[in-house]
């Protein structure tokens, strides 16, 4: 994992936590300019070209009250040795996450920043379940996370609670995202749960300490929840709730999507029971999500090649040393611009890691 220095994490804060720049425009910024930095010295009239004209002058004025948050969040995570930062570019950002089609540009932890990367299960489900729906929960977890598997939830109450519980029982770790910074805990009763997932695994947020747990940021959060796992299994759900945006996502990110049905007269297992209807995979035991998952894993194993793959030019040109843009431009001819859009998209794939100090560095993966 790359440590961010307090110039380059200023630098991330500003440009994430400007008003009027969403992720997509942070993106496209990003994308064009190489590094946050390099964003905030773009002159106006290109920011404008990249990503109109609200973005560009919403970075030309420091938003309100931003000396203090952005105080509150160092202040956070240099609270421990177990608080950390991943972005977009770190070598130890999760990959299952990097291929959604919205992934984080910057993630806060809190704990194991390596379990993020360990075969996962999303489990989610009702914050009002009955009593069998959190005993499922709670047995599912454990005996998923005995067979290996990182249990991700929400810590909402109920079925999130119950898988979080189970799964610290089970051994593998289990993994927390919340809606809100995590200088707080929300919901306030799940506050030494939440300590021991930290102890046992890690909390996760996009968002900045100081953040409150407002509603909108929910339905973003569980994108993360799907993105991190193999595949969601919901519990119990009525027909509009979040854990059916969260198995929308899983579905749309290519991951499976498992249920346990239950009684037709009970309105907790109607959004179960649609999903089934949708094509989710009816479960009645943890070994069928196992069995499914194991199958999923043997697929995804890289198979051996019979020929190299082509040699990149820029892969070459890098090296097996940390260098700079300036290096590459004279080891290539190429432009800035294009290098760094290049770039971006080697650290995308896994194959470069953006270091402190404007230095890049090949990965080498195996």
């Amino acid at each position: 994992m790359a440590l961010l220095g307090d110039d380059e994490f200023a630098a991330w804060f500003r440009l994430l936590e400007t008003p009027g720049i969403g992720r997509d425009a942070a993106r496209r910024l990003l994308a064009a300019c190489g590094s946050p930095d390099a964003v905030l010295r773009t002159p106006p009239k290109t920011l404008r070209e990249l990503a109109g004209a609200a973005a560009a002058d919403a970075l030309q004025r420091e938003p309100a009250h931003h000396a203090e948050r952005l105080a509150a969040a160092r202040l956070w995570l240099h609270g421990g040795a177990e608080r950390s930062v991943l972005t977009l570019g770190d070598p130890a950002y999760p990959p299952r996450l990097l291929q959604t089609a919205d992934p984080p540009l910057l993630l806060y932890v809190q704990g194991t920043p390596a379990i993020l990367c360990a075969p996962a299960i999303a489990v989610v489900g009702s914050r009002h379940p009955t009593a069998q729906g959190t005993d499922n929960a709670h047995a599912f977890a454990r005996a998923l996370s005995s067979q290996g598997y990182v249990v991700v939830s929400g810590l909402a109450l109920g079925i999130d609670g119950a898988a979080h519980e189970g799964a610290l029982d089970g051994g593998a770790g289990t993994v927390a995202v919340l809606g809100n910074g995590l200088d707080r805990v929300y919901p306030t009763r799940h506050r030494e749960l939440a300590q021991r997932i930290a102890a046992h695994g890690a909390l996760v947020s996009e968002y900045a300490p100081g953040t409150p747990a407002l509603p909108e940021n929910f339905p973003q959060r569980n994108r993360i929840i799907a993105g991190l796992s193999l595949g969601t299994l919901v519990v119990e759900a009525a027909l509009r709730s979040g854990s059916l945006i969260t198995a929308r996502l899983a579905a749309e990110a290519g991951r499976e999507v498992f249920a346990i049905p239950g009684s037709i007269h009970a309105p907790q297992s109607r959004g179960c029971h649609f999903l089934l209807k949708q094509g989710a995979k009816l479960v009645e035991t943890a070994q069928d999500i196992v069995e499914e998952l194991l199958g999923i894993q043997h697929q995804q194993r890289p198979l051996p090649l019979e020929e190299p793959a082509p040699a990149d030019p820029l892969l070459d040109a890098l090296g097996h040393d940390p260098v700079t843009l300036d290096a590459l431009m004279a080891r290539t001819g190429a432009s800035a611009a294009e290098l760094t859009v290049r770039l971006l998209d080697l650290e995308l794939e896994g194959s470069v890691a953006r270091l402190p100090g404007g230095l890049y560095q090949r990965r080498h993966t195996g």
